[in-house]
């Protein structure tokens, strides 16, 4: 079964993947992971596991209850910050809380997601998708990345789609203020840039002891995609991956030796995988650059604020 075809998505791809997985032997005991987007499904499964080897986790959502309902259920050392990961300005003081609250930081997962049917803008005048899963990933990595270089041979892993196979990046038009919106083409060119600045963060930060990677869960039922995409939920429900088979390979990212030497990478099920499939995807040097130029003025933040560039 080729690493990347449909069957793979789902959970029969999974069972024959993890076939030549070896278990996950880590101690994690001194490390610290936060993750986005944590107070249920992918983010709290991999939090829960990670605490499972030891990790003091930093779980991140906007909902208070459904946070102290996980950090109640998580055994292990949790803890919770309560953030709208769609607001800049909330990102900037949960970093700031964050920094305050973690001596260390070994791992930052960017998990949280949302797939919108409707074009929403945001108190601050952007469009979500993009400001959640995009604009708020790459506002909250850069404010945390000189703690992720002290801490020694930290990793940033970014939660993407199988969708951003089917898109090209639009750095002039990231927020669809042209054209008609489509909730299922603004996640797939968010996750697009996910994985570009996967690539980009990587080049940069090669002389810190920091990795990045991104990573592709295959399709998993959660409540995220049972809400935006009903549909397909009820369709591929018996083969939907399982929470914790959907994880898996994010909680590998996280803990196992083997990721730790290489950077800029693209996983499913534990093995790299390819960031296009098409050639009308690619991108050129100039789009990228764009993109980041783009995400710095939309953040007001850039790598280099942060003294984590080389």
């Amino acid at each position: 079964m080729s690493i990347l075809t449909v069957p793979t998505f789902t959970n029969l791809g999974y069972r024959w993947h993890s076939r030549s997985f070896r278990p996950l032997e880590a101690d994690l005991s001194s490390q610290t992971v936060v993750v986005t987007g944590a107070s249920g499904g992918l983010g709290l499964e991999a939090a829960s596991q990670l605490a499972g080897l030891g990790a003091r986790v930093a779980i991140v959502a906007r909902n208070q209850g459904k946070l102290d309902n996980a950090v109640a259920g998580i055994e292990g050392k949790a803890v919770s910050y309560r953030a709208d990961l769609s607001l800049m300005a909330e990102i900037r003081l949960l970093a700031g809380r964050i920094l305050e609250g973690e001596d260390r930081i070994d791992v930052l997962i960017n998990n949280v997601g949302v797939l919108l049917p409707e074009r929403q803008v945001t108190s601050e005048g952007l469009e979500k998708t993009m400001a959640t899963n995009l604009a708020g990933h790459f506002l909250l990595a850069n404010l945390l990345i000189p703690r992720l270089v002290d801490s020694a041979s930290g990793r940033i892993i970014n939660v993407t789609s199988g969708g951003m196979y089917a898109e090209k990046v639009r750095p002039d038009n990231l927020q669809f203020e042209q054209g008609r919106y489509r909730g299922t083409v603004a996640y797939a060119r968010a996750k697009r840039g996910q994985v570009i600045l996967t690539e980009m963060w990587a080049d940069r930060l090669t002389s810190t002891g920091v990795s990045v990677h991104a990573m592709h869960p295959g399709w998993a039922e959660t409540g995220g995609v049972s809400g935006a995409l009903p549909t397909f939920d009820r369709l591929m429900g018996p083969f939907l991956r399982t929470a914790e088979q959907g994880a898996d390979t994010m909680v590998w990212l996280a803990a196992a030796p083997e990721p730790a030497g290489t950077s800029g990478r693209l996983w499913f099920d534990r093995r790299q995988a390819p960031t296009h499939l098409l050639r009308s995807t690619r991108e050129d040097p100039a789009d990228r650059e764009a993109l980041w130029d783009r995400l710095v003025a939309l953040t007001g933040s850039d790598l280099s604020d942060s003294q984590g560039a080389t």
